[in-house]
């Protein structure tokens, strides 16, 4: 298809070859440092991200929800904070929305997994699973996300963090954090639970205190692009996220 990139010349596009595209381009990327990923978005992904913007087939927020429930997986993303903690897993990272209101980022971390080099070494370490859980709602024809839990959780790296595992904890914890009145959770004893170092605690407590913004400027049945944004005055963040089932 050779390198198009201005929107004039996408419009001749079809729906599948731009998603394609959008896939082909960002294949082995999602390692950058972030300020190379916005560049990149700047520079190559903007066109696609605005063509498809135009062909959203459920642009109506009301209707996305229905659309989002289900498990997704972020193939690359300027989001901040996924990458706080070295040796984020891209393959056991996920994106999963409960028909309740519930919606969770998780992701596996294991150090030196993704160095021939260190693997040997960190191999005895154990994996340690993060969760951001969050609710959602549409107010005003808008999505509204707030954050409402922090949870870890050490595993064995040997077993990877499989969709289902990841659903169960992610039920589990709503249903005994969330779904009895006495339920309340306290995000400073959830952070120092593990010892982390006062800087990253830190950063997810920026995170976790701020309202979410986010816009699906495209959304179907299997491929999502969404823009989200921590504060209104926040540089936004692009997210592209597949299905799997």
């Amino acid at each position: 298809m050779g390198d198009v990139t201005t929107s004039e010349e996408l419009t001749s596009w079809t729906t599948l070859e731009l998603k394609n595209q959008i896939l082909e381009l960002v294949k082995n990327r999602h390692l950058e440092p972030l300020k190379a990923k916005v560049e990149f978005y700047k520079n190559e992904l903007a066109p696609y991200f605005a063509e498809l913007s135009q062909r959203n087939p459920f642009p109506k927020v009301g209707e996305q929800v229905a659309i989002a429930i289900g498990v997704w997986v972020p193939i690359w993303s300027t989001i901040p904070f996924q990458d706080i903690l070295p040796g984020r897993i891209h393959e056991q990272s996920y994106q999963i929305f409960h028909n309740d209101g519930y919606y969770a980022n998780i992701a596996r971390y294991a150090l030196g997994h993704e160095s021939g080099f260190w693997r040997k070494f960190a191999s005895k370490l154990p994996a340690y699973d993060l969760m951001i859980l969050q609710q959602y709602s549409v107010e005003n024809e808008q999505w509204n996300i707030k954050n409402v839990g922090i949870f870890q959780a050490w595993g064995n790296r040997e077993i990877p963090l499989t969709i289902e595992d990841a659903d169960n904890w992610f039920t589990k914890n709503v249903e005994s954090k969330f779904k009895t009145a006495s339920s309340k959770i306290d995000l400073q004893q959830e952070l120092e639970l593990e010892k982390m170092d006062r800087n990253t605690v830190k950063k997810f407590k920026k995170v976790y205190l701020a309202t979410s913004f986010l816009e699906h400027l495209y959304i179907d049945n299997d491929f999502r692009l969404v823009k989200s944004q921590r504060e209104v005055t926040q540089r936004p963040s692009y997210t592209i996220a597949v299905r799997r089932d």
